[in-house]
């Protein structure tokens, strides 16, 4: 797509052009990875959980690793997480501990290295990107267009809330 010109400065599926988006999922099509998705509908998060951002992904990763590491790791295995760039320090000291944190909860023993990319440098956080909003569009307005064009790579698709009814927020 560089070669077509068709974007330089990566992709952002929320600000891209319907053709840019449907021609990035075909590519996608054509590659084997797999996606596991944790789904929390913030509005149902209880508000000892949202204090600050930090504190909500905590939980968020928490729950997203939990049965994922030990699914797809085994102890000692080197395993890089990538995230997307923080405006500050203070932010991604914080976002580091807690991805620290977790796998210490987790349980696994795993060697494993945080750093935090700009999305329009990193091509996986470009391919999460998609997914996300993706998954994202199916959850919260069922339209499953883009949904649709990654389904048989999703392996497990978790709605941490799904029995609450009660909208904190």
């Amino acid at each position: 797509m560089a070669k077509k010109q068709i974007d330089d400065e990566g992709f952002h599926c929320t600000t891209d052009k319907q053709r840019v988006r449907d021609q990035v999922f075909a590519i996608l099509g054509n590659h084997k990875f797999e996606i596991d998705a944790t789904i929390l509908e913030k509005a149902k998060a209880l508000p000892k959980t949202r204090p600050d951002e930090p504190t909500f992904y905590k939980y968020a990763w928490y729950y997203h690793a939990k049965d994922l590491l030990p699914r797809r790791f085994k102890d000692g295995d080197n395993v890089l997480i990538s995230a997307a760039a923080l405006d500050t320090a203070k932010g991604k000291a914080a976002f580091r501990n807690a991805f620290n944190e977790v796998i210490q909860q987790t349980g696994k023993h795993l060697e494993h290295t945080t750093v935090f990319h700009l999305a329009k440098t990193d091509p996986c956080l470009q391919v999460a990107d998609y997914c996300a909003w993706a998954l994202q569009r199916k959850w919260e307005r069922d339209d499953k267009r883009s949904y649709d064009l990654i389904a048989d790579k999703v392996t497990s698709e978790f709605d941490l809330w799904r029995f609450g009814k009660t909208l904190h927020y």
